[in-house]
Parts: C-alpha cells; structure tokens; sequence
C-alpha cells in the first residue's frame, strides 16, 4: 500500500499543537499513538507479506469457490476441538464432512466439484458448521464470513445460504466524484415505505432514490444494513457481519440499489458496527469457537454491560484481519463510498462513555481509561480506506470530543474525514422540552452551534434517528404534538400552534444547516415533519409495524402542509449547493442579541439573520455586516401576525 508511514516516523504535530496549544503537554501521547500504529501495521505487513491481502482475507475465509468448481472452506477456531460441515449438501450428515486443522487456529475442508463439474454446493443451498468443543459438545453454528443467511417465518433462528449466483450483478455505474459539500440523507431501507411492512432494497431503488436526489441531498447514509437477528434493534446488534440483511431483499438488489444511487450522483455510506456484536450464539458469532473469547476479550471485559453485547478484542491478530477485510468487502463487493462508524466513543475509551460527562478537559481523552487497542484499530481503518480510496468517507459517531479525531493520522489524528455533532440534537431538544420561546438562549444556542474542534470537521444535525425513537420525540411532534393529527390541512384556517411549528422546524433546521459544521444529515422523513415516532415491531407493541415506517404518502398529498415543510427542505439543500456554505470557512458571527432574540452571521458570501423573538417583528434593523453595498435578499420569510419568528438570507455583493 503507497503512503504508508516508515517505520516509526514522527507525526508532524505543529498544525495540531498551533490549534490547540493545550495539547502540549500531552504530545508525547500524540507521539506513542503513531508510534504504535506504524509498528502494528509493518508488522502485520511483515508478517502477512501484503497488507492489501490481508485486508482481503474474505477471498482467503469462509466458502470459496476454485476455479474448477470445487469449494474450499477455511475457518478460525482455534478454541475447537474439531470442526464438521453440514447442509442440504450431505443430507445433514453431521460428521461426514471433517475439517483439517491448520496452522494458527485455521481449519480448512475442500469439496471437489461433482462428476458434471457443477459446484458441490448449489447456490440458494443451506449450510451448517458443527464446532466439536474441548467438552466434547457439538454446536451448530453459522461461518462469521457466510456473505448471505435468512430466517423461515417458523424459525427463531438464521440459516447460513450458500450465495453463488450463476449471473452475479454486474456494474454499470461509476462511484461519483468526492461531494465538496456532504449533505447527508441518513435512511433505513426496512421502514422506507408508507405500508405496514419490511420494505425492500428494489422499493427504496425505486421510490425512495429520486425523491432523495430532488430533495438535493447528495449523499445516503443506509443504517441496518449488516445483518442483525433482532430487527427492533436498529441494526446495531450485528450477527453476521458480510451479510447484507435478507430482510430486504438480496445481495444483487443492494448492489443495484448503490450501482443507481451512483448512476444519480449520490454518495452511499454504509452504518457500519465494529464497536460491539450481537451476544447470539446459534446465528452470530459469540462463542464461535465453544470458547468465551474466539472474537472477543474474555470475562467482563468481553461485555458490554449497557448494551448487553461483545466486546471485540482489537488486540487480536485474526479480529484485525476479520474487521479491516470487512471494510474491504462493503468497498469491493457492494461498492459503498464510505462509513459511519458507529459507538466510536464506546471503542475509545475502558469505560466505553457510560456515565461519563466528558467536560472538556484534556485529561478526558489521555490516561489509562483510553482504549489504545481500539484507538490504533480505526487509525489502521482509516489508514485502510484512505490509502486505497482515496475518495472514502469516513464520520465517527463519538460523544467525547477526542481531540485529533478527524485529523490527518500523519498530523497526530485517528483519521477521520468528520465527526458528528452529537451535542446539537440535545440542545433543540433540550430547549423545546424545557423552555418556553421567551427564554431562549441565544448565546447558548450560537455556542453549541459552534463548539468544535478547529482544523476538525463536523456534520451537523437538528436530529437524527435517536430523536425519532420511541420514548423521545421529533422536532416536529415536539413543535406541535397532537395537532398535527387534526390541523396540518391546507383546507382548514393556520392556527397558532401549526404556524409557530413550521416556522420554528424550518428555522431550527436552516440554523443548524448554515452555522452548525461542515456537512448536513437529516433522518428520512424529518424533512417534512414526520408526524409520528419511531418504534419496531416487538412483544411490548404487539409485533405491530404501525409506527416502523415513514409516511411518504403524507407529502404526496396536495392539501397538507407537510409539502411546505418537504419544499422548503429541498430549497435549503439547492440553495447549499449554490453557494456552498458547508464546504467554506466557518462562520463569522457578527450579532448575539439575547433582548431582541436575533442572530447574524456570514458565511459563503451570505448574511443570516435570524429572528427568535416570539412577538416582535423589526423594522430598519441594524446589524454588522463584513461586506458592503446593496444586498440581495434570497429568503424573506414572515409568519402570522401574531407571531414574529422570522428569517433572512442575503447574498453579500463588495463594491470597489
């Protein structure tokens, strides 16, 4: 791999140290950091010869097969005591079909083609691995690197498929260009449907892609797409980490979902969960092996006691070739642009961020609480992905603040391209529960807007996913509760509470998109203010798929305001893209006025001004502006008489 560090070279410090001069007094942290990565790396280079390869061990792992049709089959468990294939294949004999023990915990079983050279193993075919423990117990287990496992409506459990397609999905589109302003659909593919359903990879190709693309978003972040046993959970309790989920549909319709997402111009990353994995045993991959560790550190330390999953050991040779050949796979096979990592915090730190309040102060992020298995684990990540992508994104999902985090790995960073601002969702949430509209702060609003790392890149967000959960609410339902059920027509006269809800919606979300960082996500549906929660089918709800969707039906209706809320939405993204404030410097705040509730700044060549007063409306308002001369009004919105929230944006023109 080209640019990779020599040897133990120093980072160069001085951009970091220059920005944060607090730092100082911990560079020789800084320096240990890079030194331990660049020494793990030349020795997984040394000892596996390419670090390309070894980062591609899925073509090395699990079913391969051979170029005469036959199969061969390799596995790490090196806790076994034997290992047995079984399936469709052999009848389920149980142990006709022994593995070999290799070498390091490997195990290997080749399957020579049948007399008419057709594969041994027909696609569409299920598979079982029979794990003979140290106690003599056998278990059935799914290969860690199976690529496609389903579960019959009778089951409880996954079956590990044979995928092998006959005419695989061939590509017909180019990755687009690196986005210069990353503006972030973030979606889940099981619920992007109006009906009370799992909905499918080819209905979000069809129906989901060309709003996404109107809307002005130029990038999709896709969640749950790792295959999890356990639908409610998100997608955040992985179970089979090369499987795309069957729950929509197969392996060929992702690939053509990415392939047209790209035919459109849009940026696809994947919610990938190395943080943690799912504590199933019959179809994941704790206790693969019969033994507590295999994957993970054993005992409590394995455990993560607020998730209830485990914990990898990034320490672990074979965990490093099993995590980094999974980013390969998603890059190579399925042709995603990049990552979300998810639980980044939870990876960085002993503690894993519980009950922590990270207050800033440096020692938060340096001592013997830091993780520095798990930190050097995502520097050897992004040190993957940006050396053989060069166009790969990757966002940490980190809480903490880690300082470096999104900086250059050769500059004294862990590497990332942006970290998400995890505080801004709080605070509207915060103010919309807690404060009535003439209480807002706007100090505090402009601050937490603006609080991040210099030199470090942010995606900002008024919410997310977390906010859409059941037991929390959007900002839409928390703008106008009940009376969007009953007053969101067009046919019926604006009320009060309506009005100040869409006014306040398209307020907050411009105000995060302009002052809060450096690229824009919005979760699938909160574009138009989706009416309603978030919440899986599960035994407390009655397996109901009621509220595990997103209305789309809601804006494709002519007489409900949900079209105001959805256009202005698409305006703001096509405004970005024009002048692009996300990709410019960081605003220059010129006002903070608490009494009037107004806010102004610039950026891109644009003035902002905001006004957050409840009641009073302004006329000849004087405000400081960097740039003179007469200046063009883009967005003029008033509201009700009877209330004042209201909004400019003007484009900034310098007479000589």
């Amino acid at each position: 791999m080209g640019d990779k560090p020599r040897g133990a070279a120093l980072p160069d410090l001085r951009h970091l140290l220059q920005t944060e001069p607090g730092l100082k007094q911990y560079e020789g942290d800084f320096r240990r950091r890079y030194r331990l990565f660049a020494e793990r790396l030349s020795q997984l280079e040394e000892a596996e010869g390419d670090f390309d390869h070894f980062t591609q061990s899925y073509q090395s792992l699990g079913a391969r097969r051979q170029p005469n049709n036959g199969l061969l089959f390799t596995e790490w468990a090196p806790g076994a005591k034997g290992l047995f294939l079984t399936g469709d294949f052999n009848g389920w004999e149980k142990l006709s079909h022994p593995f070999t023990r290799k070498e390091h915990g490997k195990w290997e079983l080749y399957l020579p083609p049948k007399r008419d050279r057709s594969p041994p193993v027909l696609h569409k075919s299920k598979l079982k691995l029979i794990i003979l423990t140290e106690n003599d117990e056998y278990l059935f287990r799914i290969s860690p690197w199976a690529r496609y496992v389903t579960k019959r409506l009778d089951s409880v459990t996954y079956d590990w498929i044979h995928w092998d397609p006959l005419h695989p999905y061939l590509v017909l589109h180019p990755r687009p260009p690196k986005q210069r302003s990353l503006r972030i659909y973030e979606a889940h593919v099981g619920i992007a449907s109006s009906e009370e359903k799992i909905a499918s990879y080819q209905s979000f190709t069809l129906n989901l892609l060309p709003r996404i693309k109107h809307l002005g978003y130029n990038c999709i972040q896709l969640m749950a797409i790792m295959e999890h046993a356990y639908y409610a959970s998100f997608g955040y309790q992985v179970t089979s980490f090369f499987a795309a989920s069957s729950r929509f549909g197969t392996p060929e319709d992702l690939k053509k979902l990415v392939d047209t997402a790209h035919s459109l111009g849009l940026t696809v990353l994947l919610d990938v969960v190395h943080s943690h994995a799912s504590s199933n045993t019959d179809d994941g991959i704790n206790q693969f092996d019969g033994t507590d560790s295999c994957f993970f550190h054993p005992g409590p330390r394995g455990n993560h006691s607020d998730w209830g999953s485990r914990i990898f050991d990034y320490s672990s040779w074979e965990v490093s070739r099993f995590l980094l050949s999974n980013l390969r796979w998603w890059m190579e096979e399925y042709r995603f642009d990049g990552f979300r990592f998810d639980g980044v915090t939870s990876m960085l730190y002993h503690h894993h961020g519980v009950g922590m309040s990270f207050s800033g102060s440096y020692s938060d992020y340096f001592g013997m609480h830091i993780n520095e298995d798990a930190l050097i684990h995502l520097m050897l990540s992004n040190h993957l992905l940006h050396t053989l992508y060069p166009e790969c994104i990757t966002i940490a999902e980190d809480v903490s603040g880690m300082p470096g985090l999104c900086r250059p790995i050769a500059a004294g960073g862990l590497g990332f391209d942006y970290r998400l601002a995890m505080a801004i969702p709080d605070k509207w949430i915060q103010i919309l529960k807690e404060r009535r509209d003439e209480e807002w702060d706007m100090a505090d609003i402009v601050y937490t807007l603006t609080n991040r790392r210099r030199g470090e890149r942010s995606i900002a967000y008024a919410e997310s996913h977390d906010q859409a959960l059941v037991g929390d609410k959007s900002l839409a339902f928390w703008l106008m509760d009940q009376e969007m059920y009953t007053n969101m027509s067009a046919l019926m006269p604006m009320t009060v509470v309506i009005d100040r809800g869409i006014q306040l919606h398209k307020m907050i979300r411009l105000l995060t998109h302009s002052l809060g960082g450096e690229g824009y996500l919005n979760f699938m549906g909160n574009e138009f203010g989706h009416p309603e929660w978030l919440d899986f089918p599960r035994k407390g709800n009655s397996e109901s798929y009621r509220y595990a969707r997103r209305q789309y039906n809601l804006v494709d209706m002519q007489h409900l305001r949900y079209q105001q809320l959805n256009a202005f939405d698409r305006d703001m993204n096509h405004a970005e893209d024009k002048h692009g404030w996300l990709a410019s410097a960081p605003a220059v705040v010129t006002t903070i006025n608490q009494e009037d509730k107004v806010i102004v700044f610039e950026r891109a060549n644009l003035v902002f001004i905001f006004n957050f007063h409840p009641s009073c409306s302004y006329t000849d308002y004087r405000v400081a502006a960097g740039r003179l001369g007469k200046l063009p009004c883009l967005w003029n919105i008033q509201f009700l008489p009877s209330l004042a929230f209201c909004f400019y944006v003007f484009t900034s023109c310098r007479f000589v």
